[in-house]
């Protein structure tokens, strides 16, 4: 009985026979397309941030030493040594470079005064500064020292906090200490410390 033979079969089969009649070895220039994808490129690993999986990625930079030329990332692929993913990516991870580098991602702060309809660019520095005073006068307008009974209970009920899947283990442990230390009842993470 003889095996059918698939439509991928046959052109892998008639690339091979055509390489091999002509005498072009194909692997060799395989390599060398693979090899300038990412050569050159400074590789900073990091965490995919689409899922609770927490895959590895390894983003290739060009262009990040030299004063210049704006850096670029190039190439994102999985991170082969990752436990976790051993260099997968789903769907999602796969199109990280298309999410970094699209012309609509949001790259600096934006600010959007009450009852106003357009948002407006700020610094970064007058946007830890905004922050920093709501917090404090959230804090200041809800914090109870001591509950209806006259205990100590040192606790912020009209603040919530929410982290994220992807934090790191050092990020949710600063996390955890700013909670405690601001006395925020709710959480909400992922990780659920």
């Amino acid at each position: 009985m003889a095996s059918e033979l698939s439509r991928r079969g046959f052109l892998a089969g008639s690339g091979t026979a055509a390489a091999t009649t002509f005498g072009f070895n194909l692997e060799a220039a395989t390599a060398v397309a693979k090899e300038l994808k990412i050569a050159r490129t400074t590789q900073t690993h990091s965490i995919c941030p689409y899922c609770a999986v927490g895959c590895s990625v390894v983003i290739h930079t060009i262009g990040d030493k030299a004063q210049n030329v704006k850096p670029a990332v190039v190439h994102i692929e999985g991170d082969p040594e990752s436990p976790i993913n051993r260099g997968t990516l789903c769907s999602k991870g796969a199109s990280l470079k298309e999410f970094v580098n699209s012309d609509t991602r949001l790259t600096r702060p934006l600010y959007r005064a009450p009852g106003a309809s357009e948002w407006q660019a700020i610094s970064w520095e007058d946007a830890f500064t905004r922050m920093a005073r709501r917090i404090k006068d959230s804090r200041d307008a809800g914090f109870e020292e001591k509950d209806g009974q006259g205990r100590v209970v040192n606790r912020l009920t009209n603040t919530a906090m929410i982290g994220g899947c992807t934090d790191t283990n050092e990020v949710n442990y600063l996390l955890g200490k700013f909670r405690f230390g601001m006395g925020i009842i709710g959480y909400e993470n992922q990780a659920r410390l």
